[in-house]
This record gives structure tokens, sequence and C-alpha cells, in this order.
């Protein structure tokens, strides 16, 4: 066995010291990189298994171009989306106020995506709604202001109920509609001079219910209108002559026991002041 000298001895010992820390330093660096290397692979392996459409979109350029063509086909459906959940809500709010003995409403399912497929709704090529036929379904309640934003809505058919209430000034909002069917009912209050805005509206039948006050001469800006009856109300005061009532005789306006008869022009004012209400 070799014996060191004292100072040969220190030499030696720290020579070792250091040989062995670079060692160390040289096996944690290996050991915190081969760390690295795999906290990498776990990563993306976890992305892929986890997180298919990211993994696509990541490693593989094609399924990255379909997603990409989903994601904006997505972003320019959402409005029809959107006026579908709010058309949805609209019609639902009248199955809430109104009592359906015959369940003709049963189909009105509030979780659906849009009402397209609800019994009595019918719906464009957008799913928009364009028809609401209620006709003689028995049903008894209020009519509701919702109803005014079914802005593609054409016919609105709730004829032959028991609706009692006013007719929503907020239906002048329904710019599309062509007919408006609210005869044999027990509505109850004014015409809205609101309907004046329909400006597609053709038919507007009224009669039998037990509507007051006067007849809106705004509706005679109704350009469209063909069929008009308000007949069998309570309506007073007298009737339009001008405009599209030109074409109406009567008839449109009979068994309205208050109502004093046509408008004279030039002679009777359309308010002539009288108590109507």
């Amino acid at each position: 066995m070799v014996k060191l000298k004292g100072s040969m001895k220190v030499a030696f010992i720290n020579k070792w010291d250091r040989a062995n820390s670079e060692i160390t330093q040289k096996t944690t660096l290996k050991v915190q990189s081969s760390c690295l290397s795999f906290s990498h692979t776990i990563s993306v392996l976890s992305l892929k298994l986890h997180f298919p459409v990211f993994s696509h979109f990541f490693f593989n350029p094609l399924t990255m171009a379909i997603h990409a063509f989903l994601f904006f086909l997505a972003i320019l459906s959402k409005p029809l989306f959107l006026h579908a959940n709010l058309e949805g809500d609209a019609l639902y709010a009248l199955r809430r106020s109104v009592i359906d003995p015959g369940n003709v409403l049963q189909s009105w399912d509030p979780t659906l995506v849009d009402p397209c497929t609800w019994f009595h709704v019918t719906c464009d090529h957008d799913n928009r709604v364009t028809r609401l036929d209620l006709g003689n379904a028995k049903l008894t309640g209020k009519l509701v202001p919702e109803l005014g934003k079914l802005e593609r809505l054409q016919y609105l058919e709730l004829y032959t109920n028991n609706f009692v209430g006013p007719i929503p000034k907020e239906f002048g909002g329904l710019k599309s509609l062509v007919s408006l069917d609210l005869f044999h009912n027990n509505l109850t209050g004014p015409i809205p001079s609101s309907l004046s805005k329909l400006s597609s509206l053709k038919f507007l039948r009224l009669n039998h219910n037990n509507l007051t006050g006067r007849i809106p001469r705004e509706l005679t800006k109704l350009g469209n209108l063909k069929i008009l009856n308000v007949s069998n109300n309570n309506l007073c005061g007298t009737f339009p002559t001008s405009g599209s009532f030109s074409k109406f005789t009567e008839q449109s306006f009979v068994n309205n026991p208050r109502i004093e008869g046509p408008e004279l022009i030039g002679f009777v004012r359309y308010d002539s002041g009288r108590d109507c209400n």
C-alpha cells in the first residue's frame, strides 16, 4: 500500500472532490433532462388522449382545417340558434299563460333547440317561426306580449278559443304578419293602434269579441288590407272611410251598438268629442 505525504495527500483529496463534484453535476443534469423529456412526453400524450381536437389541431394539418371550418360555421350559425331560442321562449310564454284541457300544447318542450318540431308551429328554412295554428283549440287564458317577438310570423291563428284580456300592443312588432285571426274569443279593451305598423297585413278578423273604444284611424294606412271584420264587439264612435277602409262595407262593422256610422268627411269629425271608451 502506497503511503502519501501530507501535502500530496491534501492535493489528492482536493482533486478527488472536484472530480466527484463534476460527476455529480453531470449526473444531475442528465436526470433533469430525462425528467423534462419524460414530462413533455406525458404532457403530449395526455393532450392527445384527453383533448383530441387540440391534438389534431397541432399535429394534423387536414384535421386542423376541418376544425377551423366547423368553428367558423358555428359562429355564422349562432344568430339562427339565438333567434330560435328567443322564439321558443316567446311561444312557451303563451303556453304558461293558458289552460290547455285538450293537451294540444303537450309537445311544446322548452328544452329543445328550437320550436320547429312542436305541433301547430310552422318554420321556414332558417328555423324561424312563420305560422301559429291554434284555432279552435279550447284554450283559455291571456295573449302574451312576447308573441310580438316573432318577426317572421305570417299567420297568427288563435280564433275560436277563450282568450280574455287585451290585444297586446306588442303585436305591432309582427312585421311579416299577413293574417291576424282572433275572432270568436272574449278579448276586451281597445284595438291597438300599433297594428297600423303591419304593412304586410291582408286579413284582420277581430269579430265576436268584447272590444271597446274607437277603431284606430291609423289602420287606414294598411295598404295591403283585403279583409276587415270587427263586427259583433262593443266599439263606439264612427268608423273611418278613407285609405284602405274605403273598400269595406258596413258589414265589416255591424253589431257594434255604440257605433254611430261611417265618418262623414267634411261634415263630421272622426273624433267628434263624444264619450267613447
